[in-house]
């Protein structure tokens, strides 16, 4: 069952934290999020599962950025969330699949307790013009039923920032950072 938009907010500060919320992006069943004002691009020509691919940054001007077809761009929401005993999940925005950009791919599904800023893997069809700000995709929730263990993935969870993939720590152990936050072969990267 997913919750309306009245149950949402009225879940805010117990099972829902959405910081900062404004009531004016409250919808019938979901809330509006909004794009923060970094991206993150990968600077491998060729990305290897294994490793931590290098990345470099990028800010969104209040005049606007064109993103460019055939490029992936990490962005993060505004908001920071948490989520408890719900399941989490975001979409893009009808009036953003329109303008041919995909906010989500394939990782739209969240955690029960997950805490945190949602990464956005954003890919456009054509070139388009973003703005910070933008109420660019929507979380909404599901009940769950059963017996459940929150997730704790010392991945993603409590990020603070663009996240790119981590999946190297799964693969490759061994490619994990440092106490300092350095990464093996000169690698750099913000991690929250």
């Amino acid at each position: 069952m997913v919750l309306s938009g009245l149950e949402i907010e009225r879940r805010l500060g117990g099972d829902i934290v959405i910081e900062p919320f404004d009531r004016a992006r409250l919808n019938p069943n979901s809330y509006n999020l909004a794009l923060h004002n970094e991206l993150m691009v990968y600077e491998e020509v060729v990305l290897d599962m294994r490793r931590a691919n290098r990345v470099r940054r990028i800010t969104i001007p209040d005049e606007g950025l064109t993103l460019q077809p055939n490029q992936l761009y990490l962005g993060r929401t505004a908001e920071r969330t948490e989520t408890r005993n719900l399941v989490p999940m975001i979409e893009g925005r009808s009036s953003i699949g329109r303008l041919g950009l995909f906010v989500h791919v394939t990782a739209g599904f969240g955690d029960v307790g997950f805490c945190g800023y949602w990464t956005l893997e954003m890919f456009a069809v054509q070139p388009i013009r973003i703005y910070p700000g933008v109420a660019i995709c929507q979380i909404f929730y599901h009940e769950i039923r059963g017996d459940f263990v929150e997730y704790a993935s010392d991945k993603y969870q409590r990020n603070t920032d663009i996240q790119p993939s981590l999946l190297f720590k799964e693969l490759a152990p061994e490619q994990t950072p440092d106490p300092q936050g350095k990464l093996p072969f000169g690698l750099e990267w913000s991690h929250g």
